[in-house]
């Protein structure tokens, strides 16, 4: 695991308003940046992922090769590493945290890059899931300064039916009485935790994926044992209820069009990126499923769709199963090696 850093954002405005005072943004490196400092990649983390999450696909013999690429893992907001309900204090703490959005993750990654690092281009930003969310924010946002693109397994904009799913979760892990609203002090509410893990089960990976008993490879023994294993282990490995649902604020309401200046408009929005760009949806993924996809790629200059066959679903993207993780890592080798979008 690569030592956790902090860059200091200061005073840092959210989107709608709301000042985080002393606002920090954790962050992981790996490799060196190279003098011309043109051989940056961003790759943000996912929905409670922290950046030693994203380190299976990183690594020598691999597209993002720490002797070649200086990787910047930066941590979401609200993932509790940077700024989040869970190591706020004062009036922002656990549930008054304000909402953040995808365009305030990407600005604060913004001046992690440039005012601390000094580059002023990146070879590539990809990422799964959420961090997919902030790839697309990343181009539409900083179209001047991203080659490449490579967002998996999620989307530029939230999908109504994606939005059902994590109500759901929400609902979970706010009807166990120990929420307590979220003031619930030390004394997690494990029993919402636990829910919201069986809401995920149930959506993370396909019907072919339990059909086929695939959980097996992963080393679980029964359908309960993955469930409690996995999914329930996997909730209650660190993750704080005020932070997923921080975390489920600003992937609900992800959407590029939101972008200051495009009033909205995600197809403008879509239509502004200059980046050269390979879309992996997965192909049996029931929050982003290809179509979804394949719409966005139809408003973008210069993107490629390349769906991830399989029965692994949304986890396709997690770093689970070999089979995914060569045919997303060969995709991002072959993009690096096309001409970047800014010539």
């Amino acid at each position: 695991m690569t030592e956790t850093q902090y860059h200091d954002l200061g005073d840092f405005t959210l989107q709608h308003g709301a000042t985080l005072r002393g606002a920090r943004l954790a962050y992981a490196t790996y490799g060196t940046l190279n003098p011309e400092k043109s051989n940056a990649v961003v790759y943000p983390t996912w929905y409670s992922g922290r950046h030693w999450d994203n380190e299976w696909l990183i690594g020598p013999d691999m597209a993002l090769d720490p002797d070649k690429y200086f990787v910047i893992v930066p941590n979401m907001l609200g993932n509790g590493l940077s700024t989040s309900p869970s190591n706020t204090t004062g009036g922002y703490a656990g549930p008054r945290f304000p909402n953040v959005t995808f365009h305030d993750q990407v600005r604060a990654q913004h001046d992690l890059v440039t005012r601390h690092f000094g580059i002023e281009r990146l070879a590539l930003v990809t990422g799964w899931s959420m961090g997919a969310g902030q790839t697309y924010q990343w181009a539409v946002s900083h179209p001047e300064m991203v080659e490449r693109i490579a967002p998996f397994c999620g989307s530029s904009r939230t999908s109504y039916h994606n939005k059902v799913f994590l109500e759901g979760v929400k609902a979970a892990l706010t009807a166990d009485s120990a929420f307590a609203g979220g003031w619930y002090g030390d004394a997690l509410p494990t029993v919402g935790l636990r829910a919201a893990a069986r809401v995920y089960a149930g959506w993370g990976f396909s019907q072919a994926f339990y059909w086929e008993k695939e959980y097996e490879k992963l080393g679980h023994t029964s359908l309960e044992d993955f469930l409690v294993d996995f999914w329930e282990g996997f909730f209650l490995d660190g993750r704080d209820p005020n932070n997923l649902l921080a975390m489920l604020w600003t992937w609900q309401n992800g959407d590029v069009g939101a972008t200051p200046g495009f009033d909205g408009d995600t197809v403008a929005a879509l239509g502004s990126i200059r980046a050269t760009a390979v879309v992996l949806p997965a192909e049996k993924d029931l929050y982003f499923p290809p179509e979804d996809e394949a719409w966005a790629v139809g408003h973008m200059r210069d993107a490629e769709l390349r769906v991830i066959p399989g029965t692994w679903g949304h986890f396709a993207g997690h770093g689970s199963n070999e089979p995914d993780t060569r045919f997303i890592d060969t995709a991002l080798r072959e993009l690096l090696d096309r001409p970047g979008g800014l010539g």
